[in-house]
Formats: C-alpha cells, sequence, structure tokens
C-alpha cells in the first residue's frame, strides 16, 4: 500500500517542526517520491547524518510502505 504524501509530510514535520518541507510524486503511484527538507535540526551535521536524521523520522516506513525517498536537506540560510 503507498504513502500518502500528507503522510509523509506529517512525519517529518512531526520531526521537524521548523522545516520547510517540498515533497513531488515522482512517478504518481505514492511509491517514489522526492522531498527537500530544511531544517535548522541539521546544523552542523553532515549530509550523511542529516538524511538519517530524516529516514528515523520515517519511522520504519522506508523500504515498506515507502519504495523510494530522493532527498536533499538543507539548513536555513539565514
Amino acid at each position: 500500500m503507498p504513502m500518502e504524501q500528507s503522510e509523509l509530510e506529517r512525519l517529518i514535520k512531526e520531526a521537524f517542526p521548523d522545516a520547510n518541507i517540498e515533497i513531488r510524486d515522482l512517478a504518481g503511484d505514492g511509491d517514489h517520491y522526492a522531498a527537500h527538507v530544511i531544517s535548522k535540526a541539521f546544523q552542523g551535521k553532515n549530509r550523511v547524518q542529516q538524511h538519517q536524521m530524516v529516514y528515523q523520522a520515517l519511522q520504519g516506513q522506508m523500504g515498506d510502505v515507502l519504495h523510494a525517498l530522493a532527498l536533499t536537506t538543507a539548513v536555513p540560510q539565514d
């Protein structure tokens, strides 16, 4: 069963309340998304650590309900 885009955004927003999140459904099937997440929580973390934080926020859904996620992360530019 595919993951709704709104559910994906909710899980990320729950973990990163300050986040600016952009999500695109790449294939129109609810299984392949691209997400760009900007959060102060990523400050001082390298790219791998940032991505791990987002995957952790997905609460085990990655690779199960969510098949593929093209992820980019960033720290806000003040």
